[in-house]
């Protein structure tokens, strides 16, 4: 009598597919190409301009109004989308259902919307035919002037802050939130002590990038107040008038703003769109 053998199975035989392309080399190689679109024009700014022009530059008073102008209305655009915001940002991060999607398409809008196209929305509505009542008894200006920069940069500047803000919220635990009402905190205790506090690398990194975005803002503001000029208007000028050596200085103000921006994220250990 002869014993059953399990019948003998073949040896797994290891198949690698080939196509030819290699998805990891596409993706170093366009990745390169990329990054040094990035940093070219970046490298060539600084290996072009002699440290001294920098200077020179920066005390022109023309430049030095700009930069003046930038800072203060820059810091008042992101300290009102900061205040306006971080609210809609929590008030979007809570609720579900349609009309929250379709608020955060209108807060996006402004990302998407050309500058230029931002500008005559603005003058459109803003300039003096549209608040010659409201400037006349108060005696404001809304074109020509700080207020326009400042609205101009809050419009295209903000969605940064909700945006961020929204992904920063919807990263706390909403159970955290119950069990600090569960002990006696009300809404507002509970958004102060617990929920800002565990969102607030984000809400910052929102901040930040508001900021810089405001003070690189061009079209929008040229459109509602060429004057007073901004730095980004002044680089305009200066490029305009006498070439591009003359602007590149200028420009550099605005990079070193950026890089700040940069490295204030990094220091922050956050990615914003995350």
């Amino acid at each position: 009598m002869t014993a059953n053998r399990p019948e003998a199975t073949a040896a797994p035989t290891e198949h690698t597919e080939r196509t030819g392309i290699d998805v990891r080399v596409v993706a170093v190689v366009a990745g390169t190409l990329l990054l040094a679109l990035y940093t070219l024009p970046v490298l060539a700014l600084v290996v072009s301009m002699p440290p001294g022009a920098l200077l020179d530059r920066m005390g022109d008073p023309q430049v030095v109004a700009a930069l003046g102008n930038s800072l203060l209305t820059a810091s008042a655009a992101t300290v009102v989308a900061t205040l306006f915001g971080v609210p809609l940002a929590y008030w979007l991060s809570r609720t579900d259902g349609r009309v929250a999607a379709a608020l955060t398409g209108v807060v996006v809008l402004p990302l998407v919307l050309p500058p230029v196209v931002a500008g005559i929305l603005l003058v459109a509505v803003f300039g003096p035919s549209g608040l010659a009542p409201v400037e006349s008894a108060f005696g404001v200006a809304f074109t020509r002037s700080h207020l326009g920069i400042v609205a101009a940069q809050t419009f295209v500047a903000s969605p940064f802050v909700v945006v961020t803000s929204t992904a920063a919220f919807d990263r706390v635990d909403p159970d955290l939130e119950d069990a600090a009402r569960s002990l006696g905190h009300d809404r507002t205790s509970t958004f102060r002590r617990v929920t800002l506090p565990l969102a607030w690398p984000g809400v910052l990194a929102g901040v930040t990038l508001t900021f810089a975005r405001s003070m690189g803002e061009f079209g929008a503001t040229m459109l509602v107040a060429y004057h007073p000029r901004t730095v980004p208007v002044q680089i305009w000028r200066a490029f305009v008038g006498d070439g591009v050596a003359a602007a590149l200085p200028v420009a550099a103000v605005l990079l070193g703003v950026s890089l700040a921006v940069v490295a204030g994220l990094h220091a922050l250990g956050t990615n914003p769109w995350r």
